[in-house]
């Protein structure tokens, strides 16, 4: 019996040139600026889930409401009790939320950059028109803006609850503007810190606790030094101390400029001139995260 035998074709005949339709691009080049917007637009919507799933809204949500929550009961007991002043000053308030704020940007700075590090997707935005400083500027900026939103709400819970209440317009209007300012440097440099510190690994869970242990453990060392050279009599060293922990830099910002009350110990905040290097120091931090920033992208697109 005869036997059939398979013919087995030799596979660079199995290949085949398939025309798939693709055609070139003949409408508008949009170029940097729309590249810039849109990264930044759709940063700012991540840090706060949108347009993402309903898992990754749920935490940055939470915290917007925990931000928002004691403010509005703040408001109910004014008006409720026919108070002429608020529980609580508006520089005062970010100081005493200054937990939430370090959990908010620890979850989303490695979010918004982690990402693109692990599944390395930064050279395929330096491929197109956008530049380095593009995607380090827009990535800062949706950051920073996201907090700003984070702050600045429950600033304008207590704004509007204090009218309500009857309080003094100008006195409640100037305030508010003072918290404004001091939430708006608070957003600069917790943003700048946070991004720089979850752009040093690709892993988000080990930016999650870099950025917590920068923020938090800085702030918990300063003040335990501050309290105890306050209770040696070293009060010339307090002020001094509180230059090395973000949030007790922007507390001696708006204590010494803003008319704020400080957290220090004794309710002492730095002088006027001492004032002057907090601002130094917190504009040189927020500007030395941008260049670190930079620097490290010019690495990674290459």
């Amino acid at each position: 019996m005869a036997v059939e035998h398979p013919v087995t074709t030799p596979p660079g005949d199995q290949s085949r040139i398939h025309n798939i339709g693709y055609r070139s691009y003949d409408g508008p080049r949009l170029g940097r600026a729309y590249a810039r917007r849109s990264l930044y637009s759709q940063s700012l919507r991540g840090a706060y889930g949108l347009g993402r799933s309903v898992k990754s809204k749920v935490l940055p949500m939470l915290l917007f409401v925990v931000m928002c929550l004691p403010a509005a009961v703040m408001v109910a007991v004014a008006v409720a009790t026919k108070s002429k002043e608020l529980p609580l000053d508006y520089t005062r308030y970010a100081i005493v939320m200054q937990a939430v704020i370090s959990l908010y940007v620890a979850a989303q700075a490695p979010q918004s950059v982690s990402r693109d590090l692990r599944f390395k997707t930064v050279p395929l935005y330096f491929s197109r028109p956008i530049e380095t400083a593009d995607y380090v500027r827009a990535k800062f900026a949706a950051l920073a803006s996201a907090l700003f939103v984070l702050t600045a709400a429950p600033l304008l819970v207590l704004y509007v609850g204090a009218l309500l209440a009857k309080l003094d317009f100008a006195d409640q209007t100037e305030g508010f503007a003072q918290g404004l300012v001091s939430v708006a440097l608070l957003s600069l440099l917790f943003a700048g810190l946070g991004l720089v510190v979850a752009a040093v690994t690709p892993r988000r869970g080990f930016g999650i606790a870099a950025v917590i242990a920068v923020l938090t453990i800085s702030y918990g060392a300063v003040s335990t030094l501050q309290a105890i050279a306050d209770a040696q009599g070293s009060t010339g060293a307090t002020p001094w101390i509180g230059l090395f922990s973000p949030i007790t830099l922007i507390d001696g910002v708006q204590s010494a400029f803003l008319g704020a009350t400080s957290a220090f110990p004794g309710g002492i905040g730095p002088s006027k001139g001492e004032g002057v290097v907090y601002v130094l120091v917190t504009l040189g931090l927020i500007a030395a995260s941008h260049g670190l920033l930079m620097r490290r992208y010019r690495k990674v697109g290459l």
